[in-house]
């Protein structure tokens, strides 16, 4: 991998780190985002965005970024990127229901 270099040994496995780090901040951001559009930005009164701030938590996401995700929500950023949730239903072989939940920009896409 990286041979003599104790660095560079380091330098691979904290990219790999901070790659499954970045993906997990990412998803339990949109969660947060949802929940807080869908019941509000307050805590107290929205159970779904206090479970999804107890999920940020474990994967020790900062509490900066989490009151980000919840002003981005709520209308506080310009910036902000809208997620829709949907509920899709097919079939498939053998006759199978299936009913997916998906989180999404563009449902035309989805």
């Amino acid at each position: 991998m990286s041979g003599h270099s104790h660095w560079a040994t380091i330098k691979h496995d904290k990219s790999v780190q901070d790659a499954k780090r970045g993906q997990a901040f990412t998803k339990v951001a949109r969660l947060i985002s949802v929940a807080a559009r869908k019941g509000g930005g307050d805590p107290a009164d929205n159970p779904t965005l206090r479970k999804a701030i107890e999920k940020a938590r474990e994967v020790k996401m900062g509490n900066d970024l989490i009151e980000r995700a919840i002003k981005r929500a709520t209308g506080g950023d310009k910036d902000a990127q809208q997620l829709i949730e949907l509920k899709l239903e097919g079939y498939g072989p053998g006759g199978v229901g299936y009913l997916v939940e998906a989180l999404t920009d563009n449902k035309n896409r989805t």
